[in-house]
């Protein structure tokens, strides 16, 4: 099977790294924010969407509030990302939150963290990819009809992008990521130019006019809104915690690169926010929840047949002109860097799956690095909730925004609690002045961002938890009671196998073991399992075999008693022709009439060359061997019997890995007494060839 795996595997992902070569994999700070950041520097072509989508509920109206909410997302973000340079320089291992949680809050409030970040993770994928698929939709209609398809595609190609390694992948993403960055920037700039030389520039939406589903909102009602507008713009912060997550990945310095790309990734990614917000208000953009009922166009609503594109599409559209060269190339990078966007999560979910793992809280191949040195267990698992995710939702980015940002304020909260917790501890025996000042003024920071990001979860609870929000609650109580589920069993069977200071019934030697050999024909396979079976000078040893066709039990005591084994025979009845059930029976038997007894069964079993092969041979084998497994006091040995197909495949195994290609191995010139040593060893070896009738092996 390996070999039916193995090159397909080296063809996706690439030939396997050795484990010391993981310092080769490392990120300089021009490769890290494209890797760490393509998350909250995308969030950005849909966040202002959904500003304006809530404020729709009470008509176009509501929309001059966009820039104050703007104002507010912008005061957020630059609270939590210098809030997070104090977690990167002081929890730089790459536990990020969880690890903060833990260490000032206790293991519990840790989980609730890990919890939050492994959900919201999952719906990073699932907000970005159903989200670049929208965009694509605009331009290509057959991601309209099959978004659910597309989705799941673009996930796998993602998941197999990051199983060929952390720096590949960055140098896959940093392209798009950059070209977004510069195609908006660029986009800003020439409206901002348009704007001053008194260009006249209309959304294609602008003539619409939005029915309010609610008129004449006010008071409470209205604060209500605005605060929902508020939540939903909360998107563009998504991701922000994935850097503290991923500092080991850094180039040294770690932290301090770590801490220049935190600050690059926020003024970028507000800039950007506040840029197209305030295209939208001078375009005129119109956008409505239900486009199709409350879009209206010269008084009647647009139709089920309306596509209602994203707000930076159709800013784009009025600045730089429907099909445009900018205008597609914009479009382009836009939907790439919303399908990479993903990628934040998949350098994020694997590392703390990585560390949870390494905790006991989640099983333990998830600490395992793969071929690529990569977490691939961890990338495939979040790869497949992804999918689910999408498939319940159908690939709707609005659905699915509507359970986001739960879980990632959820770990802003408890992670900066923790952090003004740590510099209390480190204040209490600090001495030094400057020290002391530099902490204040990090546990200041620290304290500030504690304060607006639980704000900000209070409000984002109120506000979406009937709209979708309590899944992703529901999702963090399910992972949370998973972990410590995991921990739980980990840490009995922890206790139960540890070692007692005091000899115990382990140390005892038991009275006496009786070996079994099963027999189904007296072959060579049988009597190597014998031969082996008699050097182990157990107390007593006996063959068994079970009686299904008369005519062969009789062959077999015959030949038995005519080459005059020195072993008994016992044969067994079976009139259901089963073998299983009939072994494991007698085993029992053997065992309770001698508790203190052990006994070891002796199976011989084909080794075989090629994958299909395991399908013809060894079933029973196999299945006896799952049946004794939970069987106490049993022993069970496999003796292999190499047949010839498994020597010939470990000659073809050998002669590959000795195989070198043209040109990889370096000589230098060849003198006449090596060029005459050569010609002879060539000799040498066709004479030797020609012996065995080898030939030579084509490659």
């Amino acid at each position: 099977m390996s070999k039916l795996t193995d090159l397909p595997k080296r063809i996706l992902i690439g030939r396997a790294l050795r484990s010391d070569k993981l310092g080769e994999t490392l990120l300089p700070k021009r490769l890290a924010l494209p890797v760490f950041a393509s998350d909250p520097l995308s969030s950005v072509a849909y966040a202002p969407g959904e500003v304006l989508l809530v404020l729709s509920i009470a008509g176009a109206s509501a929309y001059h509030y966009s820039p104050w909410i703007a104002v507010a997302v912008v005061v957020l973000m630059f609270t939590v990302v210098a809030s997070y340079r104090q977690n990167v320089h002081a929890y730089p291992s790459g536990g990020g939150d969880y690890e903060v949680a833990t260490t000032n809050l206790g293991p519990k409030a840790g989980l609730t963290v890990a919890s939050a970040l492994l959900v919201d993770y999952v719906l990073t994928v699932a907000v970005s990819v159903a989200s670049g698929i929208e965009n694509l939709g605009s331009a290509v209609p057959f991601f309209v009809t099959h978004k659910v398809l597309g989705a799941v595609g673009m996930i796998v190609v993602l998941m197999l992008m990051n199983l060929r390694g952390v720096r590949e992948s960055g140098n896959v993403f940093a392209v798009p990521t950059y070209a977004f960055v510069f195609g908006v920037f660029c986009m800003i700039g020439w409206g901002i130019l348009k704007i001053a030389t008194g260009h006249d520039m209309h959304a294609p939406t602008a003539g619409y006019t939005v029915h309010a589903e609610s008129s004449g909102i006010g008071g409470f009602a209205l604060i209500f809104l605005l605060l929902r507008a508020f939540s939903s713009g909360c998107a563009a912060l998504t991701g922000v915690e994935a850097i503290s997550n991923g500092v080991p990945a850094f180039k040294k310095p770690k932290s301090k690169n770590a801490a220049t790309t935190l600050a690059a990734m926020g003024l970028l990614a507000v800039t950007m926010f506040c840029g197209i917000i305030a295209l939208a208000m001078n375009t005129g953009v119109r956008m409505a929840s239900n486009p199709a009922t409350d879009l209206l166009n010269h008084g009647r609503p647009v139709g089920s047949g309306y596509t209602q594109d994203p707000v930076i599409a159709q800013v784009a559209e009025a600045v730089f002109g429907h099909g445009s060269i900018p205008f597609v190339f914009l479009a382009a990078v836009t939907a790439l860097v919303l399908f990479l966007a993903a990628n934040t999560a998949y350098n994020g979910f694997p590392v703390l799956g990585s560390i949870l793992a390494q905790d006991r809280y989640l099983p333990r191949q998830l600490h395992t690095r793969g071929d690529r040195l990569a977490f691939s267990n961890g990338i495939v698992l979040l790869a497949g909730f992804a999918c689910v995710l999408v498939y319940i939702y159908g690939a709707d980015s609005t659905r699915l925004i509507q359970l986001y940002i739960v879980g990632v304020f959820v770990s802003f909260t408890l992670s900066q609690t923790g952090m003004v917790r740590h510099w209390n501890r480190h204040l209490r025996t600090e001495t030094d002045q400057g020290k002391r000042r530099h902490m204040m003024r990090s546990r200041a920071i620290n304290t500030f961002g504690a304060f607006l990001t639980g704000l900000v979860l209070v409000i984002v609870l109120l506000t979406k938890f009937t709209h979708g929000a309590w899944v992703a609650v529901l999702g963090m109580c399910v992972f949370y009671g998973t972990m410590t589920a995991i921990r739980r069993h980990y840490t009995r069977v922890s206790d139960e196998i540890a070692a007692d200071d005091e000899p115990g019934d382990d140390y005892v030697r038991p009275s006496r073991v009786h070996s079994i050999v099963l027999v189904s024909k007296l072959h060579k396979p049988t009597l190597r399992a014998l031969s082996y079976a008699k050097l182990m000078r157990s107390d007593s040893l006996e063959a068994l075999s079970i009686n299904v066709d008369s005519d062969d039990t009789k062959a077999l005591q015959a030949e038995w008693q005519r080459r005059g084994i020195d072993v008994p025979l016992k044969v067994l009845d079976s009139p259901y022709r089963e073998i299983t059930r009939p072994i494991i029976d007698y085993v029992k038997t053997r065992r309770r009439d001698s508790p203190r007894d052990v006994v070891s069964v002796y199976i011989p079993e084909y080794v075989v060359g090629h994958w299909y092969e395991h399908l013809l041979h060894n079933q029973s084998a196999l299945r006896l061997k799952g049946r004794l497994l939970f069987t106490p006091g049993v022993m069970v040995t496999s003796v292999p019997y190499q047949l010839e197909s498994s020597e010939l495949a470990r000659a073809r195994a050998r002669r590959r890995a000795d195989w070198s290609a043209p040109g990889s191995i370096r000589r230098g010139p060849v003198g006449p007494h090596q060029r005459n040593r050569e010609h002879s060893g060539q000799g040498a070896a066709g004479a030797d060839r020609a012996r065995s009738g080898q030939g030579t092996e084509k490659k």
